[in-house]
């Protein structure tokens, strides 16, 4: 963050400076909202959450080296006390950003995609300038002003992700911080039942091109049509990434390896190089090309950007995380969220990956769809029951009964219950003691168990077991039992199911 004295954060944020408040106190470390993140000169931003209030952490945080809190109700610290901490934080983003004319910001959004894509261009450009880029998913209307405050003069390039709840919400954030680059990657269905249509995304995400200035390009994805209908809403000049030869930046010769690593040739209207990711699954292509492109528009010589995007390693967490254990199993964790888009490229990883090895996958039910949840839900099930598994684990209560549905329909035999996972479809359970249901206490986390010696493998006309788990705790027992040496695993499903526990809990903790 630029240098900043109390008397000027007032001023912009139209705050007031508490008795204890040295107007001439200078702000030169980064603004945080958790206490324990404070250094020697920061600002601490008190939030009220639904659990938590940063305001009963403002002493803390001054103890700490905080210069002082911004805060909406008197503390015990120095403070600039305003009408709302987070409205406050973004004015003071908005000013500092306005104060860096040599900083060009670089704005993605998309349904899927936009934090790898971010991770790639950040290391792209920081191949020509310091670059400041969100911590993994830093992308809402808290994470977008902190991610901007992180700025100081010497940054020239400031990559950030947009995410959009709603229409308006993007034009809210390129007004924090306005872009000189947009790069929308795709329109899906995230988000659908908070939108309700595709269309409305849309909308929202090309709220980003919009708000480009003349002199600014627009990075956009050819083989996305709602994407390329973009074109037309930005005053900035178009370019195109994607597979075809339309595309000024595209991939060409796309191969995979045996862990499901896509290779290809990167075309540019300079050149081409050859790219090996490091990054898993077919879909980090397109991820990778708009990187590439944005990063064109900039300067970059197609062999630098060939370069680094082969050296690319996963930077943030849950997404695509592959491991392998010490007795050959390898865990796919996949984490962070999941929508019907990114499920199906989850699976079409994992079919890459596994190879002729038994595959088992966790799944939980997709949120956020609307009046299209229980299809797509349903829908999900059947490319889970159709994917050679040799078992699928559904995680949750009722609202996993779509998801099983879809699964059974698809050939899927239900193999066992877990006691207290209300929503399995009729006939799932089946009375105790028959070796479906059973009664509590007969195996791990106190479920009915089966054995599940001779599991079918990738195409077996057994077709794939199916088990209900109550929660994770549930789901992480059952694939103790489950798992064998040399299978693969895909732990996928939205946040808030939290999955990214089964993940930890079978690789013994790692949390990585």
């Amino acid at each position: 963050m630029i240098p900043l004295p109390l008397a000027r954060i007032a001023e912009i944020t139209s705050g007031a400076l508490t008795g204890m408040a040295d107007p001439r106190a200078v702000v030169r470390g980064p603004v945080v909202i958790d206490s324990r993140a404070v250094e020697p000169g920061s600002l601490f931003v008190a939030i009220k959450g639904n659990h938590v209030d940063g305001h009963d952490f403002a002493a803390r945080a001054v103890a700490a080296g905080a210069v002082a809190v911004l805060a909406a109700r008197p503390v015990e610290a120095p403070a600039v006390i305003v009408g709302d901490t987070v409205t406050a934080m973004t004015r003071l983003a908005t000013a500092v950003c306005a104060d860096l004319p040599e900083t060009t910001v670089i704005g993605v959004t998309g349904s899927a995609g936009k934090t790898t894509t971010k991770d790639l261009l950040a290391r792209l450009t920081a191949r020509i300038g310091p670059t400041v880029a969100p911590f993994e998913s830093f992308n809402n209307e808290i994470g977008h002003p902190l991610t901007v405050l992180k700025a100081g003069e010497d940054t020239r390039y400031l990559v950030l992700e947009l995410s959009a709840r709603n229409v308006g919400h993007i034009a809210h954030l390129t007004r924090v911080a306005p872009p000189k680059i947009g790069v929308v990657l795709n329109v899906g269905t995230a988000h659908l039942g908070v939108f309700g249509s595709r269309e409305t995304i849309a909308q929202a995400k090309g709220e980003l091109v919009e708000s480009l200035p003349a002199d600014g390009v627009a990075v956009l994805n050819a083989d996305d049509p709602l994407v390329a209908g973009m074109a037309g809403r930005t005053a900035a000049r178009v370019t195109w990434f994607g597979r075809g030869e339309s595309a000024a930046v595209r991939a060409e010769n796309v191969t995979l390896d045996e862990r499901g690593r896509a290779s290809f040739t990167l075309r540019t209207p300079s050149g081409a190089a050859s790219v090996a990711l490091r990054l898993y699954g077919e879909h980090a292509v397109e991820n990778a090309l708009a990187a590439a492109a944005a990063a064109y528009e900039l300067g970059l010589p197609v062999a630098t950007i060939a370069e680094e995007l082969s050296e690319a390693e996963p930077r943030s967490r849950w997404r695509m995380d592959v491991t392998d254990r010490a007795d050959g199993v390898t865990v796919i964790n996949d984490a962070y969220n999941a929508n019907p888009d990114s499920m199906r490229a989850a699976f079409t990883a994992l079919d890459a990956l596994a190879g002729p090895r038994r595959r088992v996958a966790v799944v939980a039910a997709l949120r956020e769809l609307g009046e299209e949840s229980d299809a797509l839900n349903e829908e999900l099930g059947r490319l889970a029951g159709s994917s050679g598994l040799a078992a699928l684990l559904v995680v949750g209560g009722a609202d996993a009964g779509p998801v099983l549905a879809g699964a059974v329909a698809a050939g899927g035999q239900v193999s066992v219950a877990l006691a207290g996972a209300p929503g399995a479809p009729d006939g799932a359970g089946g009375p105790p003691g028959d070796g479906a249901g059973g009664p509590p206490g007969t195996g791990a986390s106190g479920a009915a168990r089966t054995s599940y010696d001779g599991l079918s493998g990738a195409g077996a006309s057994a077709g794939t077991r199916v088990v209900h788990a109550a929660d994770v705790e549930q789901a992480a027992a059952e694939l103790s039992a489950l798992l064998a040496p040399g299978d693969v695993v895909l732990v996928k499903g939205p946040r808030a199911a939290g999955l990214e526990r089964v993940a930890e809990a079978l690789l013994g903790g790692d949390r990585r």
